[in-house]
């Protein structure tokens, strides 16, 4: 693939599948409120201040990426329709190349029981309309306390009484749900994962706890993805090295290997912890965003869920503490930060947020590719990996001012 400036950009396979989550920020803090014009990973012309930009204007016509869903509901219908779009930070626009997405629901809304939002996520194929919707990823309820992370310890749960009816008894029917995140160590956790790929349901490790072997066996039971490498989950160590462990384990089944996500925001991850990974396993990087609802709002507290965070610079916390929750970057600055801290090639770098997500979800002769017989979902970028146009089904849903003259 060539790339061009902006009189002959190139053409690259859009995002398939982002972790909403919700899933940034850069390796070094700006002043605070301000991040400058022209940074080499910031979305070209962007500039934030101390005001907040105001909200855009919601259109049908205009495809969304809609990261963690957690936002404060009237009721469960409102939680895909209203509110959001009067929410510009649970939005990310056309301009970051999104095309279609599986976003974040994790245990930060309780306002509503899972089996009363979940119908309201139908799956649906992107187009004019906007975004595509390859299913929900349900982060939560069923992992570790101790590697919690931000979401609330009251909420959380566990399968040891009745195994899979305990996961049906909480999240209701699973027909939208592409991806759910628990954790290994957790009592008949087997019996559980075995049971969500049977119904063609990703299993992914993380806030989590285990050991190697409780990962492998995981994997050995159908398990594929790590939820945010190195986040959430116990540091490697020599001895036994974690979750981490499955990049370079021997103990997986014959002819696969782990697909794993990497928050590639500068704060989450640091730079020589992704080269690590991405040299150990190029093959299983799915670049994820993890963005909260506070992306794209400015400095200062805003919710997620019930929970308050607070947005310092590049940087989320939960209120009060020094826990991050989630990240402020969408995911071309992820490509952007990413592609800079490994040293490799934009192939693999724009791969690693397009074709090797689709291919974690089983949708590589969709997604991804731009194959005879994919859907025409793809990206224009300049030289510097800007989105200068965006396109879902082969029609043009976006383009950047400076490209349209």
């Amino acid at each position: 693939m060539s790339s061009g400036t902006a009189g002959a950009a190139s053409w690259r396979p859009a995002s398939s599948t982002c972790r909403s989550t919700v899933d940034l920020a850069l390796t070094s803090l700006r002043p605070r409120r301000t991040w400058a014009r022209g940074s080499p990973w910031w979305p070209r012309g962007s500039c934030r201040t101390e005001s907040p930009p105001s909200a855009p204007p919601w259109s049908p016509h205009h495809p969304r990426f809609i990261t963690r869903a957690p936002c404060p509901l009237p009721s469960p219908r409102s939680f895909v329709r209203e509110v959001w779009a009067s929410r510009p930070g649970c939005l990310s626009g056309p301009e970051m190349g999104h095309v279609s997405t599986c976003y974040t629901r994790g245990t930060f809304l309780m306002a509503f029981s899972w089996d009363a939002v979940l119908p309201q996520i139908p799956v649906k194929s992107g187009g004019p309309h906007g975004a595509g919707v390859l299913g929900v990823h349900l982060e939560g309820p069923f992992i570790s306390r101790e590697k919690r992370g931000a979401h609330p310890e009251a909420h959380l749960r566990s399968f040891e009484a009745n195994a899979f009816h305990d996961v049906l008894t909480t999240y209701g029917a699973l027909d939208n749900v592409r991806i759910v995140t628990l954790a290994p160590e957790l009592g008949r956790s087997r019996e559980v994962i075995r049971a969500l790929v049977a119904r063609g349901i990703c299993v992914s490790l993380g806030h989590s706890v285990a050991d190697l072997q409780a990962a492998e066996e995981a994997v050995q039971c159908g398990a594929t993805f790590i939820t945010h490498l190195f986040n959430a989950m116990l540091p490697f160590h020599h001895r036994d090295p974690g979750i981490v462990g499955l990049l370079t384990s021997d103990r997986l089944p014959p002819g696969r290997h782990i697909f794993y996500g990497m928050i590639a925001d500068g704060t989450h991850t640091n730079p020589a912890a992704l080269r690590i990974a991405h040299r150990a396993l190029p093959q299983g990087l799915v670049l994820v965003t993890d963005a909260v609802p506070a992306l794209g709002l400015g400095d200062g507290r805003h919710t997620l869920g019930q929970q308050e965070v607070e947005v310092d610079g590049l940087t989320a916390y939960v209120a009060g503490t020094k826990t991050l929750s989630g990240s402020i970057a969408p995911m071309d600055v992820c490509v952007r930060h990413f592609l800079q801290a490994t040293g490799c090639s934009v192939e693999l770098a724009l791969e690693a947020a397009s074709l090797h997500p689709a291919q974690l979800l089983g949708l590589e002769k969709r997604k991804g590719t731009l194959d005879f017989g994919a859907d025409a979902d793809f990206v224009v970028l300049d030289d510097s990996l800007h989105v200068r146009a965006t396109y879902i089904s082969g029609e043009l849903v976006w383009q950047a001012e400076e490209a349209r003259q």
